[in-house]
């Protein structure tokens, strides 16, 4: 069959959700990272030919792909990043009523143990993504970080056990989530925090996309995940445009 033929019997009837927050001035963001500025270069209303807006915001900037060089010297950049990858079967494990019970909560195996039971094992090369709904709380910072009296954040997150069965096992592509941060809130709260899970992703040459939205609105099997970015030469980091694509 011919790409053209799979696309008018597939995909041009195929549902696409958008995962992806709009980023903006005041968002919320890592706490040590800068503000992101916006200013007109040339306007319309003042006669010019182009509207042309001028951006200032780093490279981790809502919804946004960290690639290895993030956290390792030598790791690939956002421009080595394969566009092979950039498409890739999506897996949504669902822990929602677990955070919802406590907000602190980090996947467990359990989690993935009883996606596999419904749906088969998690194929390799595919992108997973948790969902936890944590993106409902956007655009408040506050509600994001979820602060207790002692300034420490409580927000849910991945757990080593799970990643070494995703990546290691199962040979996966990369992972998702709706948070700030790939270690739960408590751990990135921590004075000696090393970001130890975030790291071990990064440091197999795998990536990830932070601030994910709308996994409610996605299928937990069967759907493809389409994640793209610009490519700034040696990039560390930058805002990504990820959507699914399902039946």
């Amino acid at each position: 069959m011919k790409l053209w033929d799979v696309y008018n019997q597939y995909f041009k009837t195929a549902k696409f959700t958008d995962l992806t927050h709009e980023f903006f001035p005041g968002q919320p963001k890592f706490p040590a990272l800068p503000d992101q500025q916006i200013s007109n270069f040339l306007k319309l209303s003042d006669g010019m030919l182009f509207e042309i807006h001028q951006y200032s915001f780093v490279g981790q900037w809502g919804t946004h792909v960290d690639p290895p060089l993030h956290m390792h010297a030598n790791g690939r950049n956002v421009a080595q990043l394969a566009v092979e990858e950039m498409l890739l079967p999506l897996v949504v494990l669902n822990v929602v009523a677990q955070v919802e019970a406590n907000p602190d909560y980090c996947i467990k195996l359990e989690d993935v143990n009883a996606w596999e039971a419904k749906y088969g094992q998690i194929p390799a090369g595919s992108f997973v993504a948790m969902r936890t709904d944590w993106s409902k709380r956007w655009a408040d910072t506050a509600l994001m970080a979820n602060r207790d009296s002692g300034g420490v954040q409580h927000f849910p997150g991945w757990s080593k056990e799970v990643l070494e069965c995703l990546f290691e096992q199962r040979q996966i592509t990369a992972v998702g989530h709706e948070t700030t941060d790939t270690d739960g809130g408590i751990a990135t709260s921590q004075p000696d925090s090393n970001w130890a899970l975030e790291s071990y992703i990064l440091g197999l040459d795998r990536w990830q996309i932070e601030l994910l939205t709308n996994l409610d609105q996605v299928p937990e099997h069967g759907a493809l995940v389409m994640a793209t970015w610009a490519k700034p030469r040696g990039g560390s980091g930058f805002p990504a445009r990820v959507v699914a694509i399902s039946e």
